[in-house]
């Protein structure tokens, strides 16, 4: 069953230079001024994560079956160590 979303014609005063910025990135989104304004809204509103994915996270935080070598401060940081293993992989044969 589709489900209808309303919305309301809104009008707000902002910078020209503004404007002509969410312009361009609309344009570089390929979408329409209106529809990424409401997107970036979106995301700003609803940037906190549910109550399961807040407890997925306490979850994965508190796990002490993970030996302190494979924790990573960041996802870059998780990614830089696996291609750093890949390449040891490749130098010995192992791949």
């Amino acid at each position: 069953m589709a489900t209808t979303i309303r919305r309301r014609p809104t009008s707000f005063r902002l910078r020209t230079d503004l404007v002509e910025g969410l312009k361009r990135k609309a344009a570089r989104e390929n979408c329409t001024l209106n529809s990424y304004v409401e997107n970036v809204l979106l995301d700003v509103v609803y940037d906190e994560p549910n109550e399961v994915t807040k407890a997925a996270i306490e979850e994965a935080r508190n796990r002490k079956d993970y030996p302190e070598s494979e924790l990573y401060g960041s996802a870059k940081e998780m990614f830089e160590a696996i291609l750093k293993e890949n390449e040891e992989d490749i130098s010995v044969g192992a791949v």
